[in-house]
């Protein structure tokens, strides 16, 4: 019997693009799932970082309200007083001197903690858009230091951050996802500096292309680990520590934008990632 030429197991063209729909659905799904569970890893240190400011502007409300009675027995006593002998009495008695000049203090350094904690919640609120999926320009700086707000204390008990930041044009990018990478780099940067060491985020234009660079002076990637550190939930990390997912889905991020990304280590002098980025989509990218 002569066979047939054609594959009945072969999908039509409507299938595939079913199947190419449901594909890029649970990719979405999974980056969306490990951005939580990042999110959700390093929400004990934002909760930390939030407590710290919000702990000492307690305290000054309490100091506040101390010197605001202080202050209330020096203007009551004017109606009171029977001679400006009394009131400088009441002042000398609450030491006004100290107390203006402290006041000042309390109010800068509250206004401080304040502003601390603004920039974490507007830090979490960029970098937690989930659901966003659009192209759109960027500031990759504005992006970065989103970042390093959240990751903050993961990062500053084990390194110095230095910032070797270029003049950088706007790029057309999903910034949420572009933040997830650069996350993800930081967070494995500060697990691969055993004591204390430093981590260089460095940014560089080149013509039509940007260039990201996470620099760390950890303990370095084994060339046998390096050809496997993108591939899907390969670790080196303990057990409960990494999900092995973090530098696969940056990769698959990076190549979505059309981008590339490499590392460059040496076992015990660290490791650089490099994530270079176009700074226009293509058309197909642009209106998806």
């Amino acid at each position: 019997m002569k066979a047939s030429l054609m594959n009945p197991s072969r999908p039509s063209p409507q299938e595939q693009q079913a199947l190419s729909e449901k594909l890029e659905q649970a990719n979405r799904q999974l980056m969306q799932s490990e951005k939580l569970a990042a999110i959700g890893q390093l929400a004990a240190g934002v909760a930390h970082e939030i407590n710290n400011p919000v702990g000492y502007v307690y305290s000054n409300l309490q100091s506040l309200e101390a010197y605001l009675n202080d202050l209330f027995r020096l203007t009551e006593a004017v109606d009171s007083a029977q001679s400006l002998d009394d009131l400088r009495l009441i002042k000398h008695n609450i030491d006004y001197d100290y107390l203006r000049e402290d006041l000042k203090d309390l109010l800068a350094e509250s206004r401080e903690g304040i502003e601390r904690v603004k920039v974490i919640i507007s830090a979490m609120k960029d970098f937690s858009h989930i659901e966003e999926d659009e192209f759109k320009p960027a500031d990759l700086h504005r992006g970065i230091e989103t970042t390093l707000n959240v990751v903050n204390n993961e990062l500053k008990y084990k390194a110095e951050v230095i910032r070797d930041f270029g003049e950088l044009p706007e790029i057309e990018c999903i910034i949420s996802q572009v933040n997830q990478v650069v996350m993800n780099l930081l967070v494995n940067a500060a697990h691969a500096i055993e004591d204390y060491g430093r981590i260089t985020v460095r940014t560089r234009s080149t013509g039509h292309q940007v260039a990201i660079e996470v620099e760390d002076t950890g303990t370095g990637i084994s060339r046998e680990h390096l050809n496997r550190i993108f591939d899907p939930f390969f670790t080196t990390k303990p057990i409960g520590k990494g999900t092995g997912l973090g530098l696969s889905l940056s990769f698959s991020i990076v190549e979505k934008h059309n981008g590339r990304i490499e590392a460059d280590s040496q076992p015990g002098q660290g490791t650089c990632f490099r994530v270079t980025l176009p700074v226009r989509q293509p058309e197909k990218n642009s209106h998806e």
